[in-house]
């Protein structure tokens, strides 16, 4: 079984291109943040690349930008090459086989800076509810 599941903030712009038979490839990178904090209390983050394929690469190309979070689904992927000095190298990719957009549409997602800026909305205050009006 070869399955990651992962939430992180895009480090860049997607880029879309398309192969020799024009399939469309978007290629992105994401920060995913740790569960817990270092010696210095700072939280560290992993960074994955991120590979879609087909209609869902025009999609995020089309959607997505350098400080969006996204859920991605997909499958680890290997893969060997020799770089321009001819030295053999290798990477590991994500192929996402799904790719939810978890930044509230409309919502502002880097400053100037290209760093992440949170939604402000206002939120609507809570009603009381009787609890005997419950269902369970």
């Amino acid at each position: 079984m070869n399955k990651v599941i992962l939430i992180g903030n895009l480090t860049r712009d997607p880029e879309v291109t398309e192969t020799q038979n024009g399939i469309a490839v978007c290629r992105f990178s994401i920060a995913v943040q740790r569960d817990y904090v270092n010696s210095e209390g700072n939280r560290e983050a992993d960074f994955f690349n991120i590979t879609v394929w087909r209609g869902r690469a025009e999609t995020c190309g089309k959607y997505l930008k350098k400080g969006n979070k996204v859920g991605i689904v997909g499958s680890l992927q290997i893969r060997s090459y020799e770089d321009k000095d001819g030295v053999k190298r290798t990477a590991t990719d994500i192929i996402a086989s799904e790719v939810e957009f978890l930044t509230p549409k409309g919502a502002q997602s880097a400053d100037e800076d290209g760093d992440a800026v949170s939604s402000k909305r206002e939120r609507q205050p809570l009603e009381a509810i009787d609890d005997n009006q419950l269902p369970f």
